[in-house]
């Protein structure tokens, strides 16, 4: 019989670490941190609501993170 899969993990640390960051260093650190998708998203835009593990997503207005948030 196959072994259990083991679920991905995801970072540990806040989404709300983030904000105030300016968007680029806020998309450095997230990939330091070990995320392993990062979307930086124009406000109102439009998403698929599907969460995926490791995906961390990033509203940005005049170049700064202004709300952050998992999957």
């Amino acid at each position: 019989m196959a072994p259990i899969p083991t679920p991905p993990t995801e970072p540990s640390d806040s989404p709300d670490a983030y904000v105030g960051l300016a968007a680029d260093r806020a998309e450095h650190l997230a990939r330091e941190r070990g995320w392993s998708s990062v979307r930086a998203l124009a406000p109102g835009t439009i998403v698929t609501m599907e969460y995926r593990v490791g995906r961390l997503n990033f509203e940005v207005r005049d170049g700064r993170v202004a709300r952050a948030w998992k999957g």
